[in-house]
């Protein structure tokens, strides 16, 4: 497997379809990489700068996310080109015609991701009943109001840190990106004594060596407000929050945030890949040279499909926390325990792990490759 995911290897895609309707404007991928598990479940992504590649990586991931966190679900990703915040009713009709259009794929399950959320799986549910992370009002566990991703997190870092003599009392946190999954991630964290230093959104990095007041940050942002309007603390560009010297550093945004020409910049004991694909795999690498645990997204951030899976299964709130906590817990440790035995990185252990549960999943069907 190559570092970007070769779309051609032994484990899928099964399938990839390109949706076009120039009329209302609606560009939009699906991939389907591997359903020897179960129907795949995986986001969609609405975004103005997504690709083909991009949503063939994002699948693959998911596809490893399902398997290490023992769901009955396969990987797959979609993703809308646009801009999330084009007026309502626009958006509204793409994701219907979008969900419309692959009505037939019975093997994808939507679920909510960057740029979509409770209202938007409710149109794709009305359209094809098929979906995940649906308002609470249709059945659904709302995944980003409860921070099942942040919660799972949360739990990974927890397991980890004495991997990096380290305590939760008063270790200093970073965070890339504030939204639905880092502020939940700062709440849970803070609530467990450790201390945020530093987050960052679009548009700025707020850094307070003494820490953030976390849930008057919380409420600033969802009335709309951007970190720097927080009113103290030092405010930066938005990059400075790779320079900030923290114990953790949390990812939660976009993919590819830390490359081989920005890696080097990062000081810090531990990283807990909180968004999907977000460092390179040569950073990765770099990392590891460095003696910094990276915890990989399909281990640290799989909260959101645990949830979601159980949601599938008709199963309530309580449950699912109990799901994640448990599953996340034990596969951090089984990764971690297995990357310092083999002397591979955690994305390596835990890549081997996942295919190994894909493997035999697949071994178990008739057609052994879908």
């Amino acid at each position: 497997m190559t570092a970007d995911f070769d779309r051609n290897d032994s484990l899928g895609p099964t399938r990839i379809i390109q949706v076009r309707e120039p009329g209302i404007g609606l560009e939009g991928i699906l991939v389907i990489d591997n359903v020897a598990a179960g129907p795949a479940i995986g986001g969609l992504r609405m975004s103005p700068d997504v690709n083909t590649r991009e949503c063939v990586r994002l699948a693959r991931a998911m596809t490893l996310k399902n398997a290490l966190a023992g769901l009955s679900h396969g990987g797959a990703k979609s993703v809308l080109i646009g801009d999330p915040k084009m007026p309502a009713a626009d958006k509204e009709q793409l994701i219907r015609a979008f969900a419309c259009a692959l009505r037939d794929n019975h093997d994808y399950i939507f679920g909510p991701d960057m740029g979509t959320n409770e209202a938007c799986m409710a149109w794709v549910q009305d359209e094809v009943g098929r979906a995940v992370g649906l308002p609470s009002e249709l059945g659904g566990i709302p995944l980003d109001q409860i921070g099942a991703t942040g919660w799972g997190l949360c739990h990974a870092i927890e397991v980890a840190l004495p991997d990096c003599k380290l305590s939760m009392n008063g270790v200093r946190v970073a965070i890339q990106g504030f939204g639905a999954v880092g502020s939940h991630v700062a709440h849970y964290l803070a609530k467990r004594g450790a201390r945020v230093i530093a987050v960052s959104d679009s548009r700025s990095t707020l850094s307070d060596s003494a820490g953030l007041d976390i849930e008057r940050l919380r409420s600033l942002k969802a009335s709309g407000h951007p970190v720097s309007d927080y009113g103290s603390g030092r405010v930066q560009d938005p990059s400075a929050i790779i320079d900030i010297e923290c114990d953790i550093w949390i990812p939660a945004a976009r993919p590819d945030i830390l490359d081989e020409s920005n890696v080097d910049r990062l000081h810090t004991r531990l990283v807990a890949q909180g968004a999907n694909i977000p460092i390179t795999r040569a950073a990765e690498t770099r990392l590891h040279a460095r003696g910094i645990i990276n915890l990989p997204d399909i281990i640290a951030n799989a909260g959101g499909v645990i949830c979601a899976a159980m949601e599938y299964r008709h199963l309530g709130q309580s449950v699912a926390f109990r799901a994640i906590e448990d599953r996340i817990r034990s596969n951090t440790r089984a990764v971690l325990d297995e990357a310092h035995r083999n002397q591979v990185t955690p994305r390596q252990a835990a890549e081997s792990l996942g295919e190994a549960r894909i493997r035999k999943a697949m071994s178990l069907k008739r057609w052994s490759l879908f």
